[in-house]
């Protein structure tokens, strides 16, 4: 299993900045070809779609990796035990805000199904909107991978 999430951290990590190189040439071209007088509309769109993809597997490796933004004025001050129960706190905070972000992302690529896509036609809304779902399912497994984690360091421990 260890293989498997090893395997899907890496393909996450490569899609991401493949999303992301993709996102910059379809809005660089954009702007190029409008530049010279032929505009092409639909890369807008799609750099948009890919950007909401990589926005969010972008947040899994960030968070999996411990380089997402942090406040830790007060806390950094605290016993390691504080620290690790404020984390604690934190981490259910993320886990509870993370099972309702789950269903009703899948709730919304459901409804939005039929829906096009800035009105590309045969391109459904849904793809956009399963970034949510699927992505909010990554950053759930990193958060409770980090709580076992914190569990194993023992310092949770009374």
């Amino acid at each position: 299993m260890k293989k498997f999430y090893d395997y899907v951290c890496r393909t996450e990590v490569l899609v991401a900045q493949a999303f992301l190189v993709v996102m910059v040439v379809l809005i660089f071209s954009a702007g190029i070809a409008r530049l010279i007088g032929h505009p092409i509309n639909w890369t807008i769109d799609v750099a948009t779609c890919v950007f909401a993809w990589a926005c969010f597997l972008s947040a899994d490796v960030a968070w999996r990796k411990g380089k997402l933004m942090s406040v830790d004025a007060i806390t950094k001050h605290l016993p390691d035990k504080a620290q690790a129960y404020f984390r604690l706190v934190n981490y259910v905070i993320l886990t509870v805000f993370l099972l309702y972000l789950i269903p009703m992302g899948l709730w919304l690529s459901y409804v939005s199904r039929a829906r096009s896509f800035q009105g590309i036609p045969d391109f459904s809304y849904s793809w956009v909107t399963m970034s949510v779902p699927v992505c909010g399912t990554l950053l759930l497994i990193t958060t409770l991978l980090k709580v076992r984690d914190e569990m194993r360091q023992g310092r949770l421990r009374p």
